[in-house]
């Protein structure tokens, strides 16, 4: 928000809050002159109070000036600045509401005629007061709004620096997924196998041209997410052939979920990484997502040798050099902090199952 924007929108502020105070102020003298003033001059009293507030309202207004002139002095100044200022509207305040309060009864004295006993009668009881109390209610509000301001300055900086967070952890992947592929890429061509070297490179640069189609911080829906992942296996397929078997089972109100970009292809690779390339008749990756209980559930699975676990669970730290699983795992703290689980587990006929549990929200 610019500053005067800001400005602007405290400027509205102000006259909202003064509009409110003093009407209430007008509302509290009325209710009292129900109760000790004749019915016929409760309307002329009335009158006579909407007048002294608007009078006041303008004033008031002045005295704003003056403490936006001395802010930024020391706390003294701003303090004097406050008792004389308040001081010096409530005398030309007081006047005109004691003139003006005979013109319901039918009497409008000549002002030489008003002694200057009349004129500032009940400055220190009625005006005064008032005004100090109005400058008391100005700085509790401003220095609330300066607050809220800082707090938002603060809230808004935090967040920058999990955006920044996050961007650095996604931007990650791509290095660390592109230094595999073209690895992967110069052992074929160093084995003549240059068919495969090219249609891998031909579904690299896909697959990069489709990943980065979105912010790093963007969420996708998991369909779209799973067409990035079949790409990524597309590539994998032309290293392993028929040695990388593929089962993806999702259901159909999971495809709408929302998930953080990148989030299954470091959950691939580990499995490819860990249970296909070390088996030399390959194995399955099984891809499932399912909704329980506004839960998305995400699985992938394979048919490897799975990961020692300690009550029957991992938190992956066996994978803890890699840059893939860390990765997730920081940013699945990062964006939804306590509210996920990042789980590995056996299964019963053999092979790592990771889970993902996420709150299901729906594109």
């Amino acid at each position: 928000m610019s500053s005067n924007t800001l400005d602007l929108l405290r400027s509205k502020q102000f006259w909202v809050f003064q509009l409110l105070g003093w009407s209430v102020w007008v509302l509290m003298l009325l209710l009292r002159d129900i109760i000790f003033v004749p019915p016929e001059y409760l309307f002329s009293r009335a009158l006579v109070s909407s007048v002294s507030a608007v009078t006041a309202m303008v004033l008031t207004a002045g005295l704003r000036t003056l403490y936006k002139l001395v802010w930024e002095r020391g706390f003294i100044v701003r303090f004097l600045v406050t008792w004389f200022g308040s001081f010096g509207i409530a005398l030309i305040w007081q006047p005109i509401r004691n003139y003006i309060s005979f013109i319901p009864f039918g009497e409008v004295p000549s002002l030489r005629d008003v002694s200057a006993e009349d004129l500032f009668d009940n400055l220190f009881f009625s005006s005064y007061p008032l005004i100090l109390l109005w400058s008391g209610l100005y700085f509790i509000i401003k220095y609330y709004q300066l607050f809220q301001a800082e707090k938002e300055k603060s809230l808004r900086s935090e967040f920058l620096a999990h955006e920044a967070q996050l961007l650095m952890l996604r931007y990650q992947l791509n290095p660390h997924f592109l230094f595999n592929t073209l690895n992967a890429i110069s052992t074929l061509v160093l084995a003549s196998a240059n068919d495969r070297a090219n249609e891998m490179l031909t579904k690299l640069s896909k697959f990069l041209r489709y990943s980065l189609d979105h912010s790093p911080v963007d969420k996708v829906s998991l369909a779209h997410e799973l067409e990035t992942s079949k790409l990524y296996l597309d590539i994998e397929k032309v290293r392993f052939a028929e040695r990388l078997r593929i089962d993806i089972d999702i259901e159909k109100k999971a495809e709408l979920a929302m998930v953080p970009t990148m989030l299954l292809q470091p959950l691939i690779e580990n499995s490819i990484k860990y249970a296909i390339s070390q088996s030399e008749t390959g194995g399955t990756i099984r891809i499932s997502a399912q909704i329980k209980a506004e839960t998305l559930v995400l699985q992938v699975a394979d048919d490897g040798p799975g990961v020692p676990l300690l009550d029957g669970e991992n938190d992956g730290s066996v994978f803890s050099q890699g840059v893939g699983i860390s990765n997730i795992r920081n940013r699945l703290q990062g964006i939804y902090s306590l509210k996920h689980k990042l789980i590995f587990s056996n299964a019963d006929s053999g092979g790592l199952i990771v889970t993902v549990e996420i709150p299901y929200d729906r594109q």
